[in-house]
């Protein structure tokens, strides 16, 4: 039986390592008018929840914004998939003589020069072996049969590992030898910077600052349904969102999503959550004060950049936010005007001529040294 790759003998990356590494190295082949099969096939290791799809959509955001080349993502869940899905249908040719086989939907992509196509084999390690076999074909020589994948395709896979107990199989030592590998982990300080950017509900991020170790509970030896992850903190501020901020009308949803105990401290944290200093105040220039826990500075970091978001012209508003960021850790303060400035290009423009955003830079330069000049990309 072939053995499973030795993961343990990896270093463990987060999720935005990943990003950062593979973002870095598609934009400087594709600035370069390199190939795109020069660069291996990717293999995506980790649990199940940890965010390997949203870290899909983030590399091709990351393309498109610094290649100008339009970016699609053709995600397949090979779970779901049948042999014939990726190789297509045969029939006969012409002559009836010879089979031929139609092209699947997934090779459907657009070659011009003008594009950069993704294609994402999800769920590889759960995957029938016959349907592994032919997803394996697409990652090592970019085929499936007759069938080739354009030159301007980058192909990425994502799994399970068998040590997760999720349906997954081993992977043998002569393909892996063919894949680049990340064993992917989590951790909440690099997950808040992409739940800020993301706008995921602030009382979840005030209570994960809080209390950090529950934003992933995933356990082998647990046989509950309902546990926290990534993805379904994700879920959870969907609901706060959209249906409700009211922690106790969609108590029982979040409780199915993350567990009851999980949900219960939700719960008894979202009373606290509840005396926060009103954003409101903050954006008409009123005397505020400052919190002093982190989770709660925190919290009204993503108000106010979820504010900003909403109000986009608001500029007097949005001046009286960053004289109240000022009197944050510096740290925090940083992180609040990454998240205004990362809006988009023009917006970021006028934020820039803001005094009080030329006060705050000038008032920090000396603490924060090379770490602003990311502001100015």
């Amino acid at each position: 039986m072939a053995k499973e790759i030795a993961l343990n003998e990896m270093d463990t990356l987060s999720i935005q390592e990943v990003i950062d590494s593979l973002s870095k190295s598609y934009i400087k082949i594709i600035k370069g008018r390199k190939n795109l099969d020069l660069f291996p096939s990717v293999m995506m290791w980790g649990q199940p929840g940890v965010g390997k799809s949203q870290a899909i959509r983030q590399i091709a955001k990351n393309i498109e914004k610094e290649t100008g080349k339009s970016v699609k993502v053709t995600d397949v869940r090979l779970l779901l998939f049948n042999p014939i899905d990726l190789r297509g249908i045969p029939v006969a040719n012409e002559s009836k003589t010879l089979a031929v086989w139609l092209k699947p939907q997934i090779f459907q992509m657009d070659p011009s020069d003008k594009v950069i196509n993704i294609l994402f084999l999800d769920e590889i390690s759960a995957a029938p072996q016959s349907v592994q076999s032919a997803a394996y074909q697409i990652t090592l020589d970019r085929t499936v049969g007759e069938h080739k994948l354009p030159d301007n395709c980058i192909v990425i896979a994502a799994g399970n590992r068998v040590s997760d107990k999720s349906v997954a199989y081993k992977m043998p030592k002569a393909l892996a030898n063919r894949l680049l590998h990340f064993n992917i982990s989590t951790s909440f300080n690099d997950w808040r910077k992409w739940a800020l950017h993301n706008n995921i509900n602030p009382i979840i991020l005030a209570f994960l600052a809080d209390r950090p170790d529950l934003l992933n509970t995933f356990d082998t030896s647990n046989e509950s349904l309902a546990f926290s992850t990534p993805r379904s903190w994700e879920m959870v501020s969907n609901i706060l969102n959209n249906i409700s901020e009211d922690v106790d009308e969609v108590y029982s949803l979040i409780a199915g999503l993350v567990g009851g105990g999980i949900a219960f401290e939700l719960r008894t944290y979202s009373s606290v959550y509840q005396q926060l200093p009103k954003v409101e105040d903050i954006f008409a220039g009123r005397s505020v004060s400052v919190p002093r826990k982190v989770s709660e500075i925190f919290a009204l970091s993503a108000m106010m950049v979820k504010r900003v978001k909403e109000n986009k012209q608001d500029y007097i508003g949005i001046a009286n936010s960053i004289k109240y960021a000022s009197r944050f850790p510096t740290d925090f303060g940083l992180l609040v005007l990454e998240e205004y400035l990362s809006i988009d290009e023009t917006y970021k423009r006028k934020l820039l001529m803001l005094p009080e955003f030329s006060r705050w830079l000038s008032a920090n330069a000396g603490i924060l040294n090379g770490q602003v000049h990311g502001l100015f990309k």
